[in-house]
């Protein structure tokens, strides 16, 4: 299920309105209808923790794992390391298509890569200009 079917299903549940879950989050109710209709998610791991007070369930219901991978690398990397982040998981994911593979075998494979990824950007940061860097 979708992120925006999620927020939906998840709402209608409470039965809140649009304007009701924004107004608990701290959002416009054109941010809401965007969760909903365009599928767009939030940029920001908060706003995703605030959506799950609001709608009582916990952030994990909301992110996969590979989206919150994504997630995190806006907040670490902005909207490049996002792409990158998310260029990565289409990428992987490309690799079992059509297979017979385990679930829990993919997510470990995901994981790995995964942690090969933050490693690598460690790595790498030594080669940025100071004045680039987010972290400092």
């Amino acid at each position: 299920m979708e992120f925006g079917e999620k927020i939906k299903k998840l709402r209608k549940e409470k039965k809140l309105t649009q304007e009701e879950l924004a107004a608990a989050v701290g959002l416009s109710a054109r941010a809401i209808q965007n969760y909903e209709q365009k599928n767009v998610s939030p940029r920001k791991r908060e706003i995703y923790r605030k959506l799950a007070d609001a709608l009582g369930v916990e952030t994990s219901v909301l992110l996969t794992d590979e989206e919150e991978f994504v997630v995190e690398a806006h907040e670490k990397y902005g909207s490049r390391g996002a792409n990158e982040a998310e260029e990565l998981v289409s990428r992987i994911s490309g690799l079992f298509a059509g297979g017979e593979v385990p679930e829990d075998t993919k997510d470990e494979v995901m994981q790995a890569i995964q942690n090969a990824y933050w490693v690598a950007k460690k790595i790498n940061k030594k080669y940025t200009p100071k004045k680039y860097r987010k972290d400092e």
